[in-house]
C-alpha cells in the first residue's frame, strides 16, 4: 500500500500509551526541578567530558542545562511522530492488519520515548553527582545494558509487527 494511500485512522490512544506518556512527562519535571534544586550549590566549572572515568574537559555549569532540554526535544518530537503512524515504512500492511500495524508502531514510538527520555534523565542526573564529586554509575556495563535495551526494543516491535497478519 503506497504512503499516499494509507488511511489516516483515528485509534483511541492504549493505556499504557498514557502511563508511558505521563511517566516520561514526570521524569523531564522531576529532571529539571532535581537540577534547579543541585544548581545554586554546584561550582561553576563544572566537567563536561571524560576519558574514560577522568574528566578532560570543563565548562560553565550551564551546561547541565542540555541534557534537559535534548530530553524535551527528543519527547516532543516522538509524541509529534506518534500522531502520524501512516506515514512510516512498513512490510506488511494491508487493509485487514493496518490498525494493528498502526498500534503497534505508534507504540514503538512511544516506547522509544520513555526509553529515551529516562536515558537522558539518568545521564543528566550522573552529570550533576560527578560534578558533586560522588562517582555513580554501572560502570562497564552501562553502554552494554543499554544497547540490549534499545536492541530488543527493535526486535521485539519488528517480531511483532512480523506476526500481525
Amino acid at each position: 500500500m503506497e504512503i499516499m494511500k494509507r488511511p489516516k485512522l483515528n485509534i483511541p490512544r492504549s493505556k499504557i500509551e498514557i502511563i508511558l506518556d505521563i511517566f516520561c512527562l514526570l521524569l523531564i519535571i522531576g529532571n529539571i526541578v532535581y537540577l534547579m534544586f543541585e544548581y545554586p550549590s554546584l561550582s561553576s566549572r563544572i566537567p563536561i567530558h571524560f576519558n574514560g572515568d577522568v574528566p578532560d574537559g570543563w565548562g560553565n555549569k550551564g551546561m547541565l542545562w542540555v541534557l534537559p532540554a535534548v530530553s524535551i526535544v527528543i519527547a516532543l518530537g516522538l509524541t509529534i511522530l506518534e500522531r502520524f503512524p501512516h506515514t512510516f515504512n512498513y512490510s506488511h500492511l494491508s487493509e485487514v492488519n493496518i490498525e494493528k500495524q498502526y498500534k503497534n508502531a505508534r507504540q514503538m514510538m512511544n516506547v522509544f520515548k520513555a526509553e529515551s527520555t529516562l536515558l537522558f534523565v539518568y545521564y543528566s542526573w550522573q552529570w550533576i553527582q560527578l560534578t558533586m564529586k560522588n562517582n555513580v554509575g554501572l560502570g562497564i556495563w552501562e553502554i552494554p545494558i543499554i544497547l540490549v535495551i534499545i536492541i530488543g526494543t527493535i526486535v521485539f516491535f519488528i517480531v511483532r509487527s512480523a506476526r500481525i497478519k
